[in-house]
């Protein structure tokens, strides 16, 4: 698979910087790139790449312009490179894959690079199963149905709905739905629901296998969140940001999983 992408950047060295910050990656082709807002929607339109590196402060259509640009045909992936912290918010609203601050860290950069991976690889089984669903519309209309309900069957009971915690010398058998957000505490984890915290021996790793991702996510080294129960989003310093929930509790979203916010914020 080829990331076929586009970079945007009024300033040419950082243009050049990026391109050599990316050769190690053999399934980036860089097709194109943009001096400003205005050429890049128009080639973004032509070209159709899978990923576009966006600066944000441009003359004339800044980054958040050019997205908005490109929604009238199938967007690609958007990773914003900026030296500006303070439009870390406003880029999860435009569901970008990450924000990365100029000078680029490779680490971090290479970590972006396997995120638009995922995003690609889950698009494309997603494209997959519609194809075969409209075959079996077409050829056998009751089957779709069934295997419709099939499948969203599966993955449901594919986790956890209770979990037996030990604590305190009890069992308390805890509503996984309950949960509102979980924090890792080495082999231990405390579980906070509305009405009791509990602490589980158990590793972060095992405990997110158990957990539905569709609901419950990642957000920073120490902490699970149930996204059902996210009420705000409160930004912070270093392109961090808060959750509140709906307890009142806050709990802090690091970079490294940033994106998680674009899920929930519209």
């Amino acid at each position: 698979m080829t990331i076929r992408t586009i970079i945007v950047d009024d300033e040419k060295l950082a243009i050049q910087g990026l391109q050599l910050r990316l050769e190690p990656f053999e399934d980036v082709e860089i097709i194109d790139t943009c001096a400003n807002g205005r050429e890049a929607i128009r080639k973004i339109k032509t070209l159709k790449p899978d990923l576009v590196f966006l600066d944000i402060q441009m003359p004339g259509f800044d980054g958040f312009s050019v997205v908005k640009g490109v929604m009238e045909i199938e967007p690609p992936l958007f990773v914003f490179v900026t030296a500006y912290e303070e439009h870390a918010i406003r880029a999860f609203e435009a569901n970008a894959v990450n924000y990365l601050m100029k000078p680029v860290d490779e680490d971090k950069l290479a970590d972006t690079i396997e995120r638009v991976r995922q995003r690609i690889a889950e698009k494309k089984s997603a494209e997959d199963a519609e194809q075969l669903m409209g075959v079996l519309s077409e050829v056998a209309p009751d089957r779709a149905a069934g295997f419709t309900c099939e499948a969203a069957s599966e993955s449901a009971d594919r986790f956890e709905k209770l979990i037996n915690v030990k604590d305190r010398g009890q069992i308390f058998r805890v509503e996984v739905d309950s949960i509102e957000r979980i924090e890792a505490a080495g082999d231990y984890m405390c579980i906070y629901t509305a009405e009791n915290s509990l602490v589980l021996r158990e590793t972060m790793k095992d405990l997110e296998r158990r957990l539905d991702p569709r609901i419950f996510q990642r957000v920073h080294r120490s902490w699970i969140v149930n996204l059902d129960q996210v009420r705000q989003v409160k930004p912070h310093t270093n392109g961090e940001c808060f959750l509140v929930l709906d307890s009142g509790a806050e709990v802090k979203v690091s970079r490294s999983y940033r994106d998680v916010v674009a899920r929930f914020v519209h």
